[in-house]
């Protein structure tokens, strides 16, 4: 958590409050690191990290959006900024998907 903060202190992105939230709760198997926070300008963010070899593709990309509508209800708030972190390559159609549908995605993680 403390590689998170500092990654966001260097976006000029403090945040008051951070708690994880695991896959589990939300009913899913797939391996990545989830986190609600709460910035200092009252902004909430879904942070989505994905550590993996392979390729992220469209239809992973799918699936983060399903997980992120399943956070959402989970904690009974829409978030107004949603992020992936991604220190794996990723296709050119997932990330445009995702730059659609107002994600942020920072590919340089790790």
């Amino acid at each position: 958590m403390k590689e998170l903060t500092n990654y966001f202190t260097k976006k000029d992105i403090i945040f008051k409050q951070i708690s994880e939230i695991t896959p589990k709760e939300l009913g899913s198997r797939k391996k990545i690191s989830i986190y609600q926070a709460t910035s200092v300008k009252k902004e909430f963010y879904a942070i989505f990290i994905v550590d993996a070899k392979s390729r992220f593709i469209r239809k992973n990309a799918d699936d983060l959006m399903s997980l992120c509508d399943t956070l959402s209800s989970h904690v009974d708030h829409n978030f107004k900024k949603k992020v992936l972190l991604i220190s794996s390559p990723l296709c050119s159609k997932a990330k445009a998907y995702l730059k659609d549908n107002k994600w942020s995605v920072y590919i340089d993680f790790m």
